[in-house]
């Protein structure tokens, strides 16, 4: 199994997803799949990031296995700390809370701009 990744975003702030393939191929190979792929579905795609968009064509038509997040079985915590080491809770567990029919994603962050003020004033 040989595995790929995409990114999206600055150094600051980014996305990532993988992806896994049976059979290896060249990376430049890999980058002239992706930028074809970009190039067909950028500006109408369904799916939250373009990323996603590409994980799921290269996944649909060239062989490649998208490791998204519905396709975890099993998360942990892991630390060095005994009583922060936990099973983190199941698809099942997000279901009986409610938490699962969620149709947005957010990620708070503090920004300070090069002359030192934020974001929100």
């Amino acid at each position: 199994m040989h595995f790929y990744e995409l990114h999206e975003g600055d150094d600051e702030l980014y996305s990532d997803v993988l992806l896994a393939r049976e059979e290896e191929m060249p990376a430049d190979d890999f980058f002239d799949l992706v930028q074809g792929v970009r190039r067909q579905v950028q500006g109408h795609h369904e799916e939250d990031t373009l990323i996603e968009a590409i994980a799921v064509e290269l996944e649909r038509n060239h062989a490649f296995v998208f490791i998204s997040d519905e396709r975890i079985t099993a998360a942990v915590n892991v630390s060095v700390e005994e009583d922060d080491n936990f099973l983190i809770a199941t698809d099942d567990e997000f279901s009986a809370l409610g938490l699962s029919n969620a149709d947005y994603r957010g990620a708070f962050a503090d920004y300070v701009d090069e002359d030192g003020g934020s974001a929100n004033g």
